[in-house]
């Protein structure tokens, strides 16, 4: 680090230069003036018409916008206090991609300046060269800005709304354009957890789903890892039909394998009880009375971890065969000669090996069965019955927000705050495993 430093070149600006510098950085205040003074016509349109562009967009659009967005209107039925929100939270965007336009303008002022009091002959003048260069030097930079213009208002838009909302009270009671809505700070999230209604729903729909979420994806990577392994054995026989017979829960799909399951499982006439039970039962000493698979939270939650588990591990199964493909056969060999048995060299080699190259699209899994809204929905509507706030028994976060916007009485605040609240022990759980996996290591 030192020879790096040691290399830079400190450059010494006379008294006159650092005076054109520091004029040119206050210019560039107001974009275009910077670049004029620079003697780059061409670049000084261009910022300056960025600049009348957002101040007409001010003028017509965006002024009105971030009124709305303070006040969420004053008149009742003339006044949609969610298109205010909405417009408000669009204004910000835009003010974001000109302040970085604003910033960039400056940067270049002073950059160039700098460049003119070593070399002026270094500093692309007319149009002409300004193209060429921002061609040259700034090919990259052009492809990628429209997909971060599209992820900026895609992705981050609808985030920025969602934010909004949980700070406003955007109820049942309060629908526009009827009613208004008003802001009222952390109230939302203070309700969840002070609201003996909402906290003890909140907790016990959380508690299920961090428990459906371990429980059916452990499941899922351990029969997909077990299978992998057991078929990579060189003496299996006949492993391209069992590799097809293992993909068929995958190569259906999703929607129609929950929803045949959930006919499968029903208390009176599904196959699980009318045929596989009393299939079973003429065993000797057994006899298994039917389950109430619908009806009973336990058995419930028991069958849709159970069918997780089934639809998820073909997907490990695939990833994991093709890992373990490339662990060398002379890692094996070597640690028979030792004497390693079979649980040792899975312990010792097979396993270490999956979880550094897989390890990060396993956390994907776990984080994707928090949001598994499909198989907690479809299969039962989140029941059966209820643990208060319009949650079933079964229903993880995802699903209550769901019944929180889509009920009788609708509470799009508290749908808000929860989403929020989700989205942060997502992320953070996630970065944490992440930043930890040998598969995000980066060697310089």
């Amino acid at each position: 680090m030192a020879d790096k430093e040691s290399k830079k070149k400190t450059v010494v600006y006379t008294e006159e230069q650092e005076k054109n510098i520091k004029k040119a950085t206050l210019l560039s205040l107001i974009p275009g003036l910077g670049q004029l003074y620079n003697k780059q016509v061409f670049k000084a349109l261009v910022f300056f018409a960025i600049l009348i562009v957002f101040i007409i967009e001010m003028v017509v659009f965006g002024g009105g916008a971030l009124e709305g967005l303070v006040t969420l209107g004053t008149v009742p039925r003339e006044d949609h206090s969610l298109f205010m929100l909405i417009e408000g939270s669009m204004q910000i965007l835009i003010m974001v991609v000109f302040i970085l336009i604003y910033a960039i303008n400056i940067y270049d002022a002073r950059r160039v300046a700098k460049m003119r009091a070593l070399d002026p002959k270094s500093v692309n003048y007319t149009a002409k060269s300004n193209l060429l260069n921002a061609y040259n030097n700034g090919f990259a930079y052009m492809l990628t800005i429209p997909a971060y213009l599209v992820m900026l208002f895609a992705i981050l838009f609808p985030v920025l709304v969602t934010i909004f909302i949980s700070f406003t009270n955007y109820d049942f009671y309060h629908i526009p354009p009827a009613n208004l809505v008003d802001w009222v700070g952390f109230e939302t999230f203070a309700s969840i957890f002070s609201l003996s209604t909402y906290r003890d729903t909140f907790f016990d729909v959380f508690s299920w789903t961090v428990i459906w979420t371990v429980s059916a994806t452990t499941l899922q990577l351990v029969l997909g890892i077990l299978t992998a392994v057991v078929l990579n054995q060189p003496f299996i026989k006949g492993k391209r039909i069992f590799g097809v017979i293992l993909l068929l829960p995958w190569a259906v799909p999703a929607f129609i394998t929950i929803m045949s399951f959930s006919n499968m499982f029903n208390d009176s006439v599904g196959a699980i009880n009318s045929q596989v039970i009393p299939f079973i039962n003429n065993l000797p000493f057994v006899d298994i009375p039917a389950i109430a698979w619908k009806t009973n939270p336990f058995w419930t939650k028991i069958a849709i971890i159970a069918i997780q588990g089934w639809l998820g591990f073909p997907y490990i199964y695939v990833l994991v065969s093709g890992i373990l493909q490339s662990i060398p056969s002379d890692w094996y060999e070597a640690s028979v000669i030792d004497g390693a048995t079979s649980v040792q060299k899975f312990r010792y080699i097979t396993l270490p090996q999956i979880f550094a190259v897989a390890a990060p699209i396993f956390v994907t899994q776990y984080t994707g069965n928090f949001n598994n809204f499909s198989m907690i929905y479809l299969f039962n509507e989140g029941g059966p019955g209820s643990v208060g706030s319009g949650a079933g028994s079964t229903d993880i976060l995802i699903s209550w927000i769901y019944k929180l916007t889509t009920g009788q009485s609708p509470q799009f605040n508290i749908a808000s705050a929860v989403t929020l609240i989700i989205s942060a022990v997502v992320i953070t759980i996630s970065m944490l495993i992440f930043s930890r996996t040998r598969a995000f290591e980066m060697e310089d």
